[in-house]
């Protein structure tokens, strides 16, 4: 759709063509308001594509860790597995020479809500080794204040009023970034479970059960 925009927005600029010399000075106003106008459609459509590809490469760094730390991964002999591994790592590391930034004008009180909450989000991160448990209903919290429907779990008030005050463009990304922990932090609890009981199983057929 944005690549559309472009589009349309160079085919009526190249219709419109050079400015006529027996143009008064408001027709030529008028016109070079008017080619403004049509690069602000395209500046903006420039955007959406590159916020959508700087979401693309998120998802695509999820998918693959999922993939290396999946059930499925386990469970294959270790032959199978390193080579996968092997692939995911190639696919990683491709994935991560693609950088896309897309700049977010902010005000000085946009700034500071910013640096607020990503101060708050790394705090709670760096939690996650010590108290995976804790970290993730704190995580949830902070999540429930990121969206408009009604949330299962409690919001931390606090931290809504901090993204209430940033800028729309860093609200979409605080709630991904969010989304992207506790996707992760749900992964590990997962796979620790599924280590604990293979200990069990190991252990049990050591004893002879």
């Amino acid at each position: 759709m944005a690549q559309a925009k472009i589009h349309h927005a160079k085919m009526t600029e190249a219709a419109k063509g050079k400015f006529s010399r027996s143009m008064s000075m408001a027709d030529r106003s008028g016109q070079l308001l008017e080619s403004l106008d049509q690069l602000e459609i395209r500046v903006e459509a420039l955007r959406e594509v590159a916020t959508s590809m700087e979401q693309e490469r998120e998802c695509l760094l999820d998918l693959i860790q999922s993939i290396k730390n999946s059930e499925e991964m386990r469970s294959i002999c270790d032959g199978e597995r390193e080579e996968l591994s092997l692939t995911a790592n190639r696919l990683l590391g491709r994935t991560l020479t693609v950088e896309i930034s897309v700049e977010t004008l902010r005000n000085s009180t946009q700034e500071d809500a910013l640096h607020k909450a990503t101060s708050l989000i790394d705090e709670i991160a760096a939690k996650l080794l010590d108290d995976m448990d804790g970290a993730r209903k704190l995580l949830m919290a902070l999540h429930a204040a990121c969206v408009t429907e009604a949330p299962p779990v409690p919001i931390d008030t606090k931290f809504q009023t901090i993204v209430i005050t940033c800028a729309l463009e860093d609200q979409k990304k605080i709630k991904r970034r969010l989304e992207s922990l506790i996707r992760n932090v749900y992964n590990a609890e997962k796979n620790i479970k599924i280590m604990d009981h293979q200990k069990v199983e190991d252990l049990n057929s050591a004893n002879g059960k």
